[in-house]
């Protein structure tokens, strides 16, 4: 029996990428680099920031030019409104209706954990999440399966009670690595390699679908 759901946040429970895009786009500009376009950023997305900076520059891609990326983009990034972040349609019924349950949910991200909390506190008020584990520079970040562990030990919750939730192939791996089930979602920013994977146990379009599995 499942007693435990981690999800991925950005493309999984958040429509985030538009206002990334945004953001990367005017540090671009900023510092002369090409910007890129919509489809280019799904391509890029899903690592830890350094990575995903690095396919962001491609060509342009030193230890210099990553730093100079990051610092801008993390203030412009802080700075706006992010009027384009919100919860996937039906995610927080899902949540609610899980947690009645009685089912632990928690998650599990390359963003930080600050940035996660801002958003969870700002549209998920009812919302009791028993762990958060976003991207910490001390640790591995996904599809390393560091994060999952610190949640499952930390809710003594074993691998067999566990679910991971996610939208991509950085998702899928992250489960693999974790050896837990893997459910992955339709709406998000998932491309062509994660659906063809054969791992996940259950590939799911609505939302309400993931209350199926428990």
């Amino acid at each position: 029996m499942k007693r435990l759901a981690i999800f991925d946040f950005d493309g999984t429970l958040f429509d985030s990428v538009w206002d990334v895009e945004i953001c990367f786009n005017r540090t671009l500009e900023i510092h002369g680099f090409p910007t890129l376009t919509h489809e280019e950023y799904l391509d890029r997305l899903g690592g830890n920031i350094d990575e995903i900076v690095s396919l962001i520059l491609k060509d342009k891609s030193t230890a210099e030019n990553i730093e100079l990326v990051k610092d801008t983009y993390g203030k412009l990034y802080s700075s706006l409104p992010k009027d384009n972040t919100k919860p996937f349609a039906k995610t927080h019924e899902v949540l609610k209706a899980l947690q009645d349950k009685g089912i632990y949910l928690a998650i599990n991200s390359n963003r930080t954990t600050d940035s996660i909390m801002m958003y969870v506190d700002k549209f998920f008020k009812d919302i009791d999440f028993k762990a958060i584990e976003g991207h910490d520079p001390s640790y591995p970040s996904k599809p390393s399966p560091c994060g999952v562990e610190i949640i499952m030990g930390q809710l003594e919750v074993t691998k067999d009670e566990t679910v991971y939730i996610g939208d991509s192939i950085t998702d899928i791996r992250t489960s693999q690595n974790a050896e837990i089930d893997c459910i992955l979602v339709g709406w998000g920013y998932g491309r062509k390699d994660a659906f063809e994977s054969d791992y996940p146990i259950e590939t799911v379009d609505d939302p309400y679908e993931i209350l199926n599995y428990f």
